[in-house]
């Protein structure tokens, strides 16, 4: 599955359901597993979302922006840092005397 494979299994159940249209469905988008490999490559080498080589097989960097933002507008990203913080928890592999507490408040 890759060196990211771990994130793909946990985020894959939360990421939010897409209906295709019954009449006119246009063409058929591209696995959320592909997208999201192709959202890793962009953020952890650091090029632009237009730069994402198609020949890698995760769509067009416009797709994997595109997905991404819909997801962080469903909640994703911060379910997934939940879910991982309380398995981490669980395992005993956090180390509270170490964390920082900081609350932001919108406005």
């Amino acid at each position: 599955m890759g060196r990211f494979g771990w994130v793909v299994l946990r985020l894959e159940p939360l990421l939010p359901r897409r209906r295709r249209r019954f009449r006119y469905p246009g063409r058929k988008p591209l696995d959320d597993r592909l997208v999201l490999q192709g959202i890793l490559f962009v953020l952890h080498t650091g090029i632009g979302w237009e730069h994402l080589p198609q020949e890698l097989g995760f769509g067009c960097g416009m797709t994997a922006w595109r997905r991404l933002r819909a997801w962080q507008e469903a909640g994703v990203w911060e379910r997934l840092h939940e879910l991982l913080l309380a398995e981490l928890h669980a395992a005993g592999e956090l180390d509270w005397s170490r964390a920082i507490a900081d609350r932001c408040q919108p406005g």
